[in-house]
């Protein structure tokens, strides 16, 4: 199998009709004749993983975030004066790493509505998009659950996704219709609260958009963008395999810990 051909084989699975207008989905540089030997598959396509695919014998890089939305204004060597995203692709064409991403389309998908709830062992009824078909794609999930406090629900959450998470509400809050949304929150907060949610798990929101979606009933709870899409990596390699790749040349890259949180243990 060649690269073109990977890349038509999961765009059937998460289709290019599925992203958003200004996503970059799909190959953004390398060679579509050459043909896949190993599979890296990471949550992020920047020259961290890059170089560590091409370290592990891979010359297919496969992400959920894209090298960039919007292209740079020249590619080369990291350096101040450029972002990151241009050293990216940089790095990628001269190793000879073939770089493709599945972004707002995966975040469509079926399968990534399943896996975020499922990590806290609760099940999709919709996506957030469209409550009234199960069946349709759609951003975000909505899920029924019994009777749960705001506070154990956060504690879930963060052993679920491995982090520390920002809480905007009452813990002792009963909360019963969970929604779940990776990476930003954005106008699904408002949706949310129209969809009856009481309490919605995402990576991130804008202050305000947090403060006014918990004062009308909806508590947020903040685990980082990251965490909450690193457990779409493994739909990747799960669908990278479907596509006809071998399990034992796919492989992930873990991604490094970026951030982290400072805390004050009198608070």
């Amino acid at each position: 199998m060649n690269v073109r051909n990977l890349e038509r084989e999961l765009l059937e699975q998460f289709p290019a009709s599925d992203a958003e207008p200004w996503d970059h989905v799909g190959i953004a540089c390398g060679d579509y004749a050459a043909d896949v030997k190993r599979v890296a598959v990471a949550l992020d396509a920047n020259e961290y993983s890059v170089r560590a695919a091409h370290d592990a014998g891979a010359n297919v890089l496969v992400t959920h975030h894209p090298v960039y939305l919007k292209a740079p204004d020249a590619f080369g060597p990291s350096t101040a004066e450029l972002p990151s995203c241009s050293a990216a692709a940089y790095t990628a064409i001269r190793l000879g790493v073939s770089v493709m991403s599945f972004h707002t389309n995966l975040d469509r998908s079926i399968a990534a509505r399943v896996k975020l709830p499922a990590l806290m062992g609760m099940t999709a009824t919709a996506s957030l998009e469209h409550t009234d078909d199960p069946l349709a794609t759609g951003l975000g999930a909505l899920c029924r659950t019994d009777a749960v406090a705001l506070g154990d629900l956060a504690r879930r959450a963060a052993t679920a996704f491995g982090c520390a998470p920002r809480v905007w509400g009452d813990a002792d809050r009963v909360v019963r219709t969970v929604a779940f949304l990776g990476g930003s929150l954005g106008e699904f907060g408002e949706v949310a609260v129209k969809n009856g949610a009481d309490a919605i798990i995402c990576g991130e929101a804008g202050y305000h958009v947090a403060q006014d979606v918990a004062q009308r009933g909806c508590a947020v709870i903040l685990l980082g963008h990251d965490r909450s899409e690193e457990p779409f990596a493994e739909i990747l390699m799960e669908a990278v395999v479907h596509a006809g790749i071998s399990a034992q040349d796919v492989f992930r890259i873990v991604p490094p810990r970026q951030w982290w949180t400072a805390t004050d243990k009198e608070h």
